[in-house]
C-alpha cells in the first residue's frame, strides 16, 4: 500500500482536493466526488449515495509524484487510494458494510486490467479478491465504476 500520508494543509493534499488530479480527471477530488454522487443520484441508484461521497476520501492523503509525467504536467498519482479511503471509514458505525466494500474495491476492475501488464504479482492478488466477491457485488462495482468514469469529465490530455 502507498504509505504517503500528506498533511491536510500540504500542497499535495490541497492541490489534489481542489484543483488537479491527473490526465484522466478534469477536476480535483472534491468536484469529482460531487459529480460521481450526482450521477449516482440521477440514475436513482440510491445504494451508491454514500459510496459516491466517500470513495475517494483517501486520495488527497496519498497524492504523490510518481514519475516524470507527473512532474512535467504537475499532476498527482494516487496508488492504493481506495484502500486508504477504506481505512478511513472502516470503523465508522453509521456506514454500511456494503458501502465500505464499494469504497474499498471501486478501483479493482481497473487495477486488475492495469496490473496484468505492469505487475503480475499484483494482478494475481487483485484477481483473487475479485473472485472472492459474489456476483451481485461484482455487478455493483461495474455499475459504480461507470458513475466514477462519468464524474471524471473530459480528459484534459491524452
Amino acid at each position: 500500500m502507498n504509505d504517503t500520508n500528506n498533511r491536510i494543509f500540504s500542497k499535495p493534499f490541497l492541490d489534489s482536493l481542489f484543483f488537479t488530479q491527473n490526465k484522466w480527471h478534469q477536476h480535483g477530488v472534491l468536484l469529482h466526488t460531487l459529480r460521481v454522487t450526482y450521477y449516482c443520484l440521477r440514475a436513482r441508484e440510491w445504494r451508491f449515495f454514500a459510496a459516491g461521497l466517500l470513495h475517494d476520501i483517501g486520495k488527497p492523503f496519498v497524492a504523490f509524484k510518481k514519475d516524470e509525467e507527473d512532474f512535467e504536467f504537475d499532476e498527482w498519482s494516487f496508488t492504493d487510494h481506495e484502500e486508504r479511503s477504506y481505512q478511513i471509514i472502516k470503523n465508522w458505525p453509521f456506514i454500511s458494510e456494503y458501502t465500505k466494500k464499494i469504497v474499498r474495491y471501486h478501483y479493482l476492475i481497473r487495477d486488475i486490467k492495469k496490473s496484468k501488464t505492469e505487475d503480475y504479482k499484483r494482478y494475481l492478488e487483485k484477481k483473487e479478491i475479485w473472485e472472492s466477491l459474489d456476483l451481485k457485488m461484482q455487478k455493483d462495482l461495474e455499475k459504480f465504476l461507470s458513475f466514477d468514469d462519468q464524474g471524471k469529465g473530459k480528459k484534459r490530455r491524452e
